[in-house]
């Protein structure tokens, strides 16, 4: 029987889910709503709006139950770090529904009452613990609606809260589940103070009756056992709404084709591993790796159906191993480099380092392994690189022409000169810099992007395998104290001195490793020059420049010019 079937309760929904009566096809997305979408969920469930149809399928033949992968629905979600589905084995197991359309809302509602939310709080670092990510579970207020000074969207107080966060008049959505009838609406109105509230008795006598009462979920229901139909119908229905990247289908068509290892669960693997090199960790996703498998081994790189023919799909599963630790490799010299996920902001640029990796070193399953020269070559293009925003715009062309050249190449080590020559007469993509762009360039600020790269640039030749930090040349501390800086530097020169594109940008900073700058501290540079033996060359000025902060104009004049020299003659024409 196919066609749309009585609709049933959100309580027979979520039995059925956690009961793996529904579960996922692999074609299925990770979950990705916001607690913010999932709470106007709910509100819109209270406020009787509709929250359209869903589609299941139900799986009976057994070649599809033992020959697809299908998964759990995520119950306990916390960003970035748990929010993979766990595989179900199906073959023999009873007739169940897979979710064709409605994974999100199906899963929110799932999570709202059985499960918990955990996401980042601002300003704190990508770290898998309470403190950073705190688990959370869905509550709704029951003293009153949400003000509409406060959110004009909702009217319903749905919030996913912490424990500490709690008030006594917030009920736990989960808890509905349980009530038997109205009576224990009123039993717990009167246990948590409310019972002579009627917008309480309200609120929570509705969210009973939409839960347990009211068949709330429409559906349609497919009953062929034909894949290949149902796929047509996935990629239709998934159209509208929040958008099927083509990438997330096509990796699905990647999991379902591996023959011998469980693309999904390697990838997820390696996305970990990665996420544990660098401070803070290097995030890549299932588009990066899906992009690099397509550099490494198929002609045309584009996302396009035609490229994941089961032909490719098995090049990737059968040379994975390899692919995986020249990734691996890669970005643990990006690490040593002195890039972390901040400062490596386009990780389409990791492509062409993890293609001379995989096809120069790794076919023996070793790392590849890089002289000192050549990291210095690649820290100069990785920081033209980013100075030029090379991979900007249209990167599949960008990936391509650096593929033409690295297959051209006869030399073992990355070939950064043709790479760059590559770009030459592009006028929108090339490693070239005028004076007012180098000018631009030299006032880039402490600890920004651009300061980090034109410092790495300028001192490529730096060990970075340990912390390295920005540091003033003339320290801040002059420049944050009026009456300091007035004390240290003659009248005529306070204007000058008091701008940041002076005191605290490239002209005025080096870079160096944390325990040297540590002990440097906020030392005058005349100083702390003369206790280290630090010539002139290494502070980038002309022999004979004055050090004393009294001086700080001339020193940063002539600093600029001699930066602006070197930047010059780095470039590659």
């Amino acid at each position: 029987m196919m066609g749309f079937q009585a609709p049933i309760t959100i309580k027979t929904a979520i039995d059925n889910i956690q009961s793996n009566t529904y579960l996922l096809p692999a074609i299925q997305r990770k979950f990705v709503w916001s607690s913010e979408q999932i709470e106007m969920l709910f509100d819109s469930i209270l406020r009787d709006y509709p929250i359209n149809s869903f589609m299941f399928w139900r799986v009976s033949d057994k070649n599809i139950k033992s020959g697809y992968k299908f998964y759990s629905f995520l119950t306990s979600y916390r960003e970035f770090f748990h929010d993979d589905n766990e595989y179900i084995n199906t073959a023999g197991a009873p007739d169940f529904y897979t979710v064709i359309d409605g994974q999100q809302r199906l899963t929110s509602l799932y999570i709202g009452m059985r499960g918990t939310y955990a996401y980042k709080l601002p300003r704190k670092w990508w770290k898998d613990d309470e403190e950073s990510i705190p688990t959370r579970k869905l509550y709704l207020k029951l003293s009153g609606p949400v003000p509409p000074q406060y959110d004009s969207q909702k009217y319903y107080d749905f919030r996913f809260l912490t424990k500490n966060e709690v008030k006594p008049d917030c009920f736990e959505v989960g808890e509905i589940l349980n009530f038997g009838g109205i009576s224990d609406v009123l039993s717990t109105l009167n246990k948590m103070g409310l019972s002579g509230n009627q917008y309480a008795v309200d609120t929570l006598s509705k969210l009973y009756e939409v839960v347990h009462l009211r068949p709330t979920i429409n559906y349609y229901l497919q009953t062929e056992q034909d894949s290949d139909k149902v796929l047509e119908i996935f990629i239709r229905t998934n159209s509208g709404g929040t958008p099927l990247s083509f990438s997330d289908l096509l990796m699905s068509i990647s999991s379902a084709n591996w023959k011998t290892i469980d693309a999904r669960k390697e990838f997820d693997q390696l996305i970990s591993e990665v996420y544990s090199i660098g401070k803070p960790g290097f995030i890549i996703d299932k588009d990066f790796i899906l992009k690099t498998c397509l550099v490494l081994f198929v002609g045309d790189i584009k996302f396009k159906l035609a490229n994941f023919t089961a032909a490719n799909v098995s090049m990737f599963e059968n040379n994975w191993q390899n692919v995986r630790k020249a990734i691996v490799s890669v970005f643990s010299l990006l690490d040593a480099l002195g890039y972390n996920n901040v400062t490596f902001r386009a990780k389409n640029a990791a492509i062409p380092l993890i293609y001379h990796a995989y096809n120069s070193k790794l076919t023996d399953g070793k790392a590849k392994n890089y002289s000192q020269q050549e990291k210095q070559d690649i820290s100069r293009w990785l920081a033209l690189t980013f100075i030029k925003s090379i991979f900007s715009g249209h990167t599949d062309s960008v990936l391509t022409a650096m593929r033409n050249v690295l297959n051209g190449s006869t030399s073992q080590s990355f070939p950064v000169q043709a790479l760059m020559n590559a770009f030459k007469n592009d006028p929108n993509k090339n490693y070239s810099c005028d004076d007012s762009f180098i000018d631009g360039l030299l006032e880039a600020q402490k600890d920004s992007n651009e300061a980090f790269y034109v410092l790495h640039l300028l001192y490529f030749s730096i060990n970075c395998s340990g912390s390295v930090h920005q540091d003033h040349l003339h320290p801040s501390s002059v420049f944050k104290n009026d009456k300091k800086m007035q004390q240290c530097i003659p009248q005529a020169d306070w204007n000058f001195a008091s701008k940041p594109e002076n005191w605290n940008s490239v002209a005025n900073l080096q870079l160096l490793p944390g325990p040297v700058n540590s002990s440097k501290n906020a030392s005058p540079l005349e100083d702390w020059a003369a206790q280290n033996n630090i010539s002139s060359s290494e502070l980038f000025v002309p022999a004979g420049t004055s050090l004393k902060i009294a001086d700080f104009r001339s020193f940063i004049t002539a600093r600029r010019k001699v930066l602006k020299d070197r930047i010059k003659n780095l470039l590659p024409y």
